[in-house]
């Protein structure tokens, strides 16, 4: 353990050291670059200035008109006119502009860059000591030199004569480097002492990322958190079940395989739950963070979702999401909803046939042999189905007839009638009785629901079936009340119910949306046709459905796999 202790210890320091060296160095490159601009600038600022005061100067009326009378080859080394331009007024306008603009020098040539102005006099009538070529030419130049005077930023610039272009002279005005140099040093100065403090709370700054990384790994070393993680996400891809984990700001933060593959989504860490795929079912449920199951559809899986917040020391750390696979359950449980409806029709056919069969008894019984014969004619010329739904016969698929008299046994029993369409007609046999069945069942159970909770006296169903080559039409209408208008454009969303009137997160609201999704699969589809209709009695809603492929010649042997 105190290996472990002081190995511990020497990683936080070679952290906390690395962290000085990496702020260090980042300082000092940005003081280096700080100080390489601020020279910059600062030359470039007192060059704009120099070149400010020459404009200033050599625009002056009498410095032109001065600057003219000196032709080239008027000046001479002559003691008389060194005197002569020693107080004359090109010196004067040199000399008090050098005084109140703190410049160096300020220094006034003819065209042959002879002086005619300098701040020592007796260098007068002599040739300038830098190149003057550039200012004769026209330009106005702008360089760092070293002159008579010292080293300087100096700018210069023509002098043209008065009323014309032509260039008689030029005025040079330097701005020694010390000035310079010294502006440089106080701007440094004052960034020095401002990297100091920056460099001493880096380091602060360090030594206590140092100390609280050692609390939020509790006191974990390296090797042991990858340990650890490894252990994770071992067990977590490799459980049956998806999980989807975010943060208090809700991003995500861990996605298992299993999540990817039953919700469709990525693997992005990082980012916003809204933004990673997730159907409106599923991030209703997570976003609720209802800790009961709830069934969604997702592509091709059906799945059921619980979501649950995630806290410690009562501080919010995000919430998980976990998913499980309902897809075989809910395919095993259609084909069991099936059986059950066999079992209901060959129960209310049972119970028909034995009350049939007392009545012929009682009727032998008694000696009224010719009621008996005529009742057992009846009996055999209406068939078992012909009583539970009138013009069945239409429909020759022996598992769809079986379905829809078990349907309209269902409805007597609550006092509702299922009639059949008058254009119903299906000669061939179901492919997929579990995928038809599903849908129409689902179709006709709201249909009698919303019959028996509506005012209106005549309770009526009416289901109307016709094949197109293989392809199965459905219309389904009711006498109820008919669809709410606020529900329309979310009927068929998961988690809107029809039954109570709005949104739920649990259980309820999926069996639209499981329909449609059935229907499309198939390249069909289910819709709403009208949310109300005006044909009495079918004043309720009416539903269509298209289920492509589901039909086959009638003379196709099929055996149902239940």
């Amino acid at each position: 353990m105190a290996t472990e202790g002081a190995r511990a210890v020497r990683l936080r320091t070679q952290v906390l050291l690395l962290q000085i060296v990496v702020v260090t160095l980042t300082l000092g490159v940005a003081f280096a670059v700080f100080g390489y601009l601020s020279d910059q600038r600062l030359r470039d600022g007192y060059g704009q200035r120099a070149l400010a005061i020459a404009r200033t100067v050599a625009a002056d009326p009498v410095v032109r008109s001065e600057v003219t009378r000196y032709a080239p080859g008027a000046i001479s080394a002559d003691p008389q006119l060194r005197r002569q331009l020693a107080a004359g007024p090109l010196e004067k306008i040199a000399v008090d502009t050098t005084r109140r603009t703190d410049a160096l020098f300020v220094v006034i040539t003819d065209d042959a860059g002879i002086r005619l102005a300098h701040p020592d006099a007796e260098r007068l009538t002599e040739h300038v000591s830098t190149d003057p070529s550039g200012a004769l030419a026209g330009r106005e130049v702008i360089a760092e030199e070293h002159g008579t005077l010292g080293d300087s930023v100096r700018a210069k610039v023509p002098v043209l004569e008065p009323d014309s272009d032509r260039v008689v002279g030029a005025v040079s005005v330097g701005i020694a480097t010390d000035a310079v140099r010294d502006q440089l040093l106080d701007d440094l100065r004052t960034a020095g002492l401002l990297v100091g403090a920056a460099l001493l709370v880096g380091i602060a700054g360090s030594m206590l990322l140092a100390r609280r990384w050692r609390g939020l790994t509790l006191g974990l070393e390296p090797a042991e958190l990858a340990e650890l993680v490894r252990g994770q996400a071992a067990v977590l891809h490799g459980i049956g079940r998806g999980v989807l984990a975010v943060d208090s700001a809700w991003r995500t933060t861990f996605v298992n395989d299993e999540a990817r593959r039953l919700l469709g989504i990525g693997a992005d860490i990082g980012t916003p739950v809204d933004e990673i795929g997730l159907t409106p079912r599923v991030l209703e449920v997570f976003r609720g963070l209802d800790e009961q199951p709830a069934s969604a559809t997702v592509g091709s899986h059906i799945v059921v979702v619980a979501a649950r917040p995630v806290q410690r020391d009562g501080r919010n750390l995000g919430a998980v999401l976990t998913v499980r696979d309902r897809t075989d359950v809910e395919a095993l449980t259609r084909q069991l909803d099936a059986v059950q409806s066999m079992s209901t029709v060959l129960r209310a056919q049972r119970h028909e046939f034995s009350n049939k069969m007392h009545l012929i008894s009682g009727l032998l019984h008694g000696g009224r042999t010719e009621e008996a014969s005529r009742s057992i004619d009846e009996m055999i010329g209406a068939g078992p189905l012909g009583p539970a739904a009138p013009g069945i016969d239409a429909i020759h698929d022996a598992y769809l007839q079986a379905f829809l008299a078990a349907k309209a046994a269902h409805g007597r029993e609550g006092g509702v009638e299922l009639v059949l369409g008058p254009n119903t007609w299906v000669e061939g046999s179901l492919t997929d009785p579990v995928d038809v069945t599903t849908v129409l069942g689902n179709l006709l159970d709201n249909a009698i629901e919303a019959v028996l909770v509506s005012s209106n006296p005549i309770k009526q169903v009416e289901v109307e079936l016709v094949q197109e080559d293989s392809t199965l039409h459905i219309v389904v209408a009711d006498s109820g009340d008919g669809v709410a208008p606020e529900l329309i454009d979310v009927l068929f969303t998961e988690g809107t119910s029809t039954r109570d009137g709005r949104a739920v997160p649990g259980g309820r609201g999926v069996g639209l949306a499981l329909i449609r999704q059935i229907a499309r699969s198939r390249g069909g589809e289910v819709k709403l046709a009208s949310p109300r209709g005006d044909t009495p009695p079918l004043t309720g809603a009416e539903f269509i459905a298209r289920m492509p492929g589901v039909l086959v010649d009638s003379k196709v042997s099929w055996s149902p796999q239940i």
